[in-house]
């Protein structure tokens, strides 16, 4: 999915939803930009306008684009009686791209599309070139052997060491494989994103 210019964007949606985001540059830009807003206020945001700054922020963190994310809400809305925003949550989790991010084993979701992409990656022993593809519980990641020498994971031990992956995910990081051994939990991930509010904004 094409986004544009990330410092842009991450300014436009108020969070730091690349990774380039995560810098001092963002930071200083983003107050500065802020503080030149409250010589000029407009009022505050409509809830309308707040929950499509969720659903943008939502899109542009797991690199979905419009047409699949529709799809993954109305496949939620069919699920009557269930958590729906924590289904939201999971499916966006559970997909390839995100777990291999997950996993420590590509600094970025579009570093880790372009793994997926490029055939780099097992599950379940098979090459899986589908980045959208949904993991499940048992499932295992792993780094295709002849790709190990590829320059995106030398050092992965090193560039590991101090990585913590989420509680539903294991990696041996030796063997450059990891396990689904549970399912994201809403709430337990570094993510600020309101997928309840995502929900409205598409039951409008």
């Amino acid at each position: 999915m094409k986004t544009g210019p990330k410092f842009k964007i991450c300014r436009r949606v108020g969070d730091r939803v690349f990774g380039k985001c995560q810098t001092t540059k963002f930071t200083v830009s983003g107050t500065d930009k802020k503080r030149r807003s409250t010589k000029h206020p407009k009022g505050a945001p409509s809830e309308y306008s707040l929950q499509l700054l969720e659903k943008q922020k939502a899109r542009f963190a797991y690199g979905v684009n419009e047409r699949q994310f529709v799809k993954y809400v109305e496949g939620i809305k069919k699920h009557e009686g269930s958590n729906r925003a924590a289904g939201l949550f999971k499916t966006l989790e559970t997909r390839l791209d995100n777990v291999i991010f997950r996993l420590g084993l590509a600094s970025s979701r579009s570093l880790a599309r372009q793994l997926v992409s490029h055939g780099h990656i097992l599950v379940n022993d098979r090459r899986t070139r589908v980045p959208s593809f949904q993991v499940k519980v048992g499932d295992k990641i792993k780094i295709r052997p002849q790709s190990r020498n590829n320059g995106v994971f030398q050092n992965l031990v090193e560039k590991t060491k101090e990585y913590n992956a989420p509680e539903w995910l294991t990696l041996d990081i030796e063997k450059g494989e990891g396990f689904i051994k549970g399912e994201p939990i809403a709430g337990k991930a570094e993510t600020t994103i309101n997928f309840e509010s995502i929900l409205e904004y598409y039951s409008r």
